[in-house]
């Protein structure tokens, strides 16, 4: 098992490149509830942020807390993040989740009701 602090520069190019990932967060009947996402991931502080909208399942999820991961596929290179979660409508982490976002992927539209999902990393796996 890798934790943030064995993150390799290989890694961190992955995490850069344009790629989709599964998100899983856990349903309150404690089954698992995976959507494709787009995130990013801030090496400094070892933070997954995931833009959403307030009235989404995987919003919800987070609100309860636990844990949740992101993985990324791109045939045999792969990563998992995984770590505590928490959903926030903070507007300055929420300005940090589309600014990754923005970065990594497209500047997403405006919403209303935009709110962001965080991952505080503690366990990697994968070949980045």
């Amino acid at each position: 098992m890798r934790t943030p602090a064995d993150i390799t520069p290989e890694m961190l190019t992955f995490l850069a490149e344009y790629h989709l990932a599964s998100l899983t967060t856990m349903r309150a009947d404690g089954s698992p509830h995976v959507v494709p996402v787009g995130f990013s991931y801030d090496a400094d502080t070892a933070t997954v942020r995931i833009i959403t909208f307030a009235s989404s399942a995987k919003y919800k999820n987070a609100l309860r807390g636990g844990r949740a991961v992101v993985s990324q596929v791109d045939g045999g290179r792969w990563l998992t993040l995984e770590g505590t979660v928490c959903g926030t409508s903070d507007t300055t982490r929420v300005a940090l989740a589309v600014q990754g976002y923005a970065s990594r992927y497209r500047q997403p539209g405006e919403r209303e009701d935009r709110v962001a999902i965080e991952i505080a990393v503690d366990r990697i796996m994968g070949r980045g």
